[in-house]
């Protein structure tokens, strides 16, 4: 419960707001809510225990229909109301003071959110950016023995070439637009397993 209705005020504004006119629990659940700018609402287990000491007291009165109860103030809630009229124009403007505090502190709240989102976004960013760089960027090969001339040096160094055009393809596609989790991972499936298949040929 917000500072503002520490004792005992908040049964005040309950009567305050039935003295203009009959509600049930969850319509004076969504003003107190309203009234603080949807910042603050009272949990039924606050507002309920509250209204029946009020009826015990003889403060209001309540009937039910459907199953629901819809309470009223009393003449006596109404004399207790203007008995008190200071303290309750008190109480409001320290609701005032407290919603403007609360809209500062949720303002702020959402500044440091959005601060803490974009760096986070922009730090993610940099990191897929570097992993596919490291991924697609394929480490200079080892010197290979220069083979002698005839038909196997030309499909050797078609060999080269196609797996040189393989890889710049491969990465020009990762590198053109997101893809899902599911393609990703089915594409690192389809490379290992031709990647095992060539193991197995070239043995």
């Amino acid at each position: 419960m917000t500072a503002v209705f520490s004792h005992g005020r908040l049964r005040l504004y309950l009567l305050k707001l039935l003295d203009d006119g009959p509600k049930h629990g969850y319509e004076l659940i969504r003003l107190l809510e309203d009234r603080f700018l949807g910042l603050y609402a009272p949990s039924a287990g606050t507002i309920y225990p509250r209204l029946q000491r009020l009826e015990a007291e003889g403060l209001v009165s309540h009937t039910a229909a459907g199953g629901r109860k819809t309470y009223d103030i009393t003449d006596a809630g109404r004399a207790e109301l203007h008995q008190r009229a200071g303290e309750l124009t008190e109480l409001e403007s320290d609701i005032a003071a407290s919603v403007a505090d609360l809209s500062n502190l949720a303002g702020e709240i959402r500044s440091e959110v959005r601060g803490s989102v974009r760096d986070l976004k922009r730090e993610l960013s940099e990191a897929t950016r570097q992993t596919r760089r490291n991924r697609w960027e394929a480490p200079a090969a080892p010197p290979r023995p220069t083979p002698t001339a005839g038909p196997q040096a030309a499909l050797l160094d078609e060999l080269d070439q196609r797996l040189a055009a393989f890889t710049a393809e491969v990465g020009r596609l990762v590198r053109a637009r997101q893809f899902s989790e599911t393609q990703l991972s089915t594409a690192i499936r389809l490379l290992d397993g031709a990647l095992d298949g060539l193991r197995r040929l070239l043995r």
